[in-house]
């Protein structure tokens, strides 16, 4: 009898700590639900692969962070992907999407310069956590600067004195079982807990610190989004020497948060003549820009939303 072995996770997040450097950390493991986000509407593989980054990384961020609600990573420049947006809840639902000028990114494909900064252009990048309406909004916002958006990110880091980690992202397309390129993704982050101790245990977890950046650096894309590679593995194999902790996993899942009830909300604290606008032939179909839902509305619905 052959022997069976457990099928890999995908869609998770591998929490870990090394020690005794005082180290946690997350492997973030993307699969089906990265490449159901991104093929839903049909993005060109340079948007796609940019949108799948900032995925990996919202997932990664919100990770570190103590929250009851949603984490957004957002950027917004003049480049011609205009906006970026990738969001995820506590409970591990994750959405995102793109807005791009096509024109301008064919001529950038035409000159082969897909460079993130010529792309995103001159702008920022948001960090909020918003967790309802009776609680107060965090949001930290730094400029685009960086060759990748993970740069971008670590330029954050070296604006905030609470962070102190090192992250690395990758996103590529691999051959499915049926043979069709499928969009994966993955991210190592790594984040320093405050320092403890007298000074020799504080140049010891230095140390520990820049060891584990340096380690977390030979990583490889191809390791990041490998779906033969379990998570517990590619761990193990980077920092076994120091000894590596894996706990248990957190999954997530593609979920879009727009109903019919969020739109009718929505539609109604509209002014009478903005929704006059936006009807045609007396109906009125408004498109989530998440999930590609069309939630229709006939004239009798939009005249009983129409403030009075």
């Amino acid at each position: 009898m052959g022997t069976m072995t457990a099928p890999i996770a995908d869609d998770i997040v591998q929490p870990f700590q090394v020690d005794p450097f005082r180290l946690r950390g997350r492997l973030v493991r993307l699969g089906p639900l990265l490449d159901r986000i991104l093929t839903r509407h049909d993005y060109p593989a340079p948007v796609a692969a940019m949108l799948g980054e900032a995925i990996a990384l919202a997932v990664s961020l919100s990770g570190a962070l103590k929250y009851d609600g949603v984490f957004t990573l957002q950027t917004k420049g003049d480049g011609p992907i205009r906006l970026l947006v990738a969001d995820v809840t506590t409970a591990g639902g994750v959405r995102g999407y793109a807005q791009f000028d096509a024109d301008k990114l064919a001529g950038l494909e035409s000159a082969g310069a897909l460079s993130v900064p010529r792309m995103l252009g001159a702008g920022y990048l948001a960090l909020t956590v918003d967790q309802g309406e009776y609680t107060e909004r965090y949001q930290g916002i730094v400029a685009l600067e960086g060759a990748s958006l993970a740069d971008c990110v670590h330029h954050y880091f070296r604006q905030s004195e609470q962070v102190e980690a090192g992250i690395k992202v990758a996103v590529a397309q691999r051959a499915g079982a049926d043979g069709r390129p499928r969009w994966r993704g993955g991210a190592l982050m790594i984040e320093r807990l405050p320092k403890a101790g007298g000074t020799a245990m504080r140049e010891a977890e230095d140390e520990g610190w820049h060891r584990a950046m340096v380690l977390m650096s030979t990583s490889t894309s191809d390791e990041l989004v490998d779906p033969a590679l379990a998570p517990e593995a590619l761990l193990f194999r980077l920092f076994h020497e120091d000894g590596v902790r894996a706990y248990r996993p957190h999954a997530l899942v593609a979920k879009c948060r727009c109903s019919r009830e969020r739109v009718e909300r929505m539609l109604a604290a509209l002014a009478p003549r903005d929704i006059a606008e936006l009807k045609v032939d007396g109906k009125l179909v408004v498109t989530c820009e998440f999930c590609d839902a069309r939630y229709s509305f006939d004239e009798e619905a939009v005249t009983a939303m129409v403030p009075r």
